[in-house]
């Protein structure tokens, strides 16, 4: 299964939420760490991972609630494949960025099993 056309397609549509991560984020911004944004992982797209730490970041909106039962099995199997896995909501990145980032900072820094 090629995801890759699919992720290429969510990275041209990125919702704001996604932009104003991606500006914290992108170019080794943040303590830096590389993160890419939308990239296949198995047979799923992550928002955003910087696979040095093994973090997946994800952006949930509305339509999530709708769909706990699959996110959480998503998480499960990324976890099982190394990753942690860290979300937040659409309204928590446009309203409380400086939060959102002190966050990611949080995770960056903790110490993470070696992968698989």
């Amino acid at each position: 299964m090629n995801l890759t056309p699919g992720a290429r397609r969510l990275r041209r549509e990125s919702t704001d939420a996604e932009r104003v991560l991606w500006r914290l984020l992108c170019n080794r911004q943040l303590a830096g760490w590389k993160f890419r944004r939308q990239v296949p992982i198995g047979r799923y797209i992550v928002d955003f991972v910087c696979f040095d730490k093994r973090l997946i970041v994800e952006i949930d909106g509305g339509h999530h609630q709708q769909q706990a039962d699959h996110d959480d099995k998503r998480t499960r199997w990324l976890a099982s494949e190394g990753f942690r896995v860290i979300r937040f909501w659409n309204n928590e990145v446009l309203g409380e960025t400086a939060a959102v980032q002190q966050a990611v900072l949080t995770e960056l820094d903790r110490e993470h099993p070696p992968s698989p």
